[in-house]
């Protein structure tokens, strides 16, 4: 039975479903580093979603590097053992919704060293970038708008510059959930964003002068009423 609109528990267990059932299509025709897995219409149809819902759960198990998928080829099997595999898939399956403490954890230990690198490795054109999304997110709030889209994409900005590409895609992957918990914990109020514009500039200024202390001390000052805010929300 295919599924219509779902709660995000529902849509977390029937994802875990999903990838029981890929686990279990790998293991049943013994399929090989390399093999093909059946396109997401086939799985689609076989475990009775949609493909969407596929798909999802494909992105998921990409994301752990079980599987690998090629433009115009298809989903392959990546290269790992069916034992690693299977123990990587239990650990995915039993992963908890992140919730808002731990991801603004993560965020603040990602963050400082992120901005670290960046200041030693920024070029021009990612100065170029983190002084647009600065302006962006000032316009936003001096209009006196919701400004926590630009705020994340400051951020983002500051983790491309850093030249890890690990980093930065772990960023990208945990954005869209602070931004939903920004907004439904109303994070950032009117007092905060206005000093937001603040620390931003001097972000912005110690890495533009490739001082690492500095960036990291001044990154670690900007999170200080976010740790704050977490923990008395805890």
């Amino acid at each position: 039975m295919k599924t219509g609109t779902l709660t995000s528990n529902e849509n977390s267990s029937l994802q875990n479903t999903i990838i029981d059932n890929i686990r279990g299509l790998i293991n049943f025709k013994n399929l090989e580093p390399g093999d093909k897995l059946p396109s997401e219409r086939m799985l689609a149809e076989k475990f009775g979603v949609t493909r969407s819902n596929v798909r999802d759960a494909i992105q998921k198990l990409e994301f752990y590097g079980i599987l690998q998928s090629i433009p115009q080829s298809g989903t392959f099997v990546a290269n790992i053992g069916v034992i690693a595999m299977n123990g990587m898939i239990d650990e995915i399956i039993g992963l908890e919704e992140q919730d808002f403490k731990s991801l603004v954890e993560t965020r603040i230990l990602l963050e400082l060293k992120t901005v670290r690198l960046a200041s030693l490795r920024r070029s021009e054109e990612d100065l170029k970038s983190i002084k647009e999304a600065l302006d962006a997110y000032e316009d936003k709030v001096m209009s006196g708008q919701d400004a926590v889209q630009e705020d994340l994409l400051f951020h983002l900005a500051i983790a491309k510059a850093s030249g890890n590409s690990t980093m930065n895609n772990f960023m990208l992957t945990i954005t869209p959930q602070i931004i939903i918990d920004f907004e439904k914990y109303h994070v950032c109020d009117k007092g905060q964003a206005l000093l937001g514009i603040k620390e931003h500039n001097e972000i912005y200024q110690s890495i533009k002068s490739q001082d690492p202390t500095l960036a990291k001390q001044k990154m670690k000052d900007h999170f200080n009423l976010l740790y704050q805010y977490c923990y008395n929300k805890s």
